[in-house]
């Protein structure tokens, strides 16, 4: 099990960095010279919702090294809007901005285009599913880990 278990999170970390290769390639394809792979799945991680920015990082949806960076780009390049809280001015809410949401749009098209891929790879659903099953487990033993340490 040992062996599997390092294989699968090798596995989990290079298809992490190539799916972030595939969305670079589309925002390349689609002349988006402006906006990251990282900051693009942050907005579609916002998605309709106007939020705080410490609700990305709780919820996980956020995997780069510098949010604050990431956030001023997005602001800088009209991909987000902000707005300092009336009650505490440290924190900020932002949303999406009519720019955006086209990026999303796009971004929901590749994933649309890829799950296809799946299907004329021979993947069903259920083989998927059992995929998304076996991660989410995964992911709750690394979160009990983190929260509770060893066992």
């Amino acid at each position: 099990m040992e062996t599997a278990y390092v294989d699968l999170a090798k596995t989990i970390e290079r298809l992490h960095r190539r799916f972030l290769d595939v969305v670079r390639a589309e925002l390349t394809r689609l002349g988006y010279r402006d906006l990251t792979a990282v900051q693009a799945m942050l907005l579609t991680n916002i998605g309709d919702e106007e939020i705080v920015i410490r609700d990305l990082i709780e919820r996980g949806y956020y995997q780069g090294s510098n949010v604050s960076y990431n956030m001023k780009k997005l602001v800088d390049g009209g991909y987000i809007e902000q707005q300092r809280a009336e009650h505490d001015k440290r924190s900020v809410r932002i949303k999406l901005t009519d720019k955006s949401r086209d990026i999303c749009e796009k971004i929901k098209d590749l994933e649309a285009r890829n799950a296809n891929a799946l299907v004329e790879e021979g993947l069903t659903t259920e083989e998927v599913e059992q995929v998304q099953r076996t991660l989410k487990r995964l992911e709750r033993v690394w979160g009990d880990y983190i929260h509770y340490g060893p066992s």
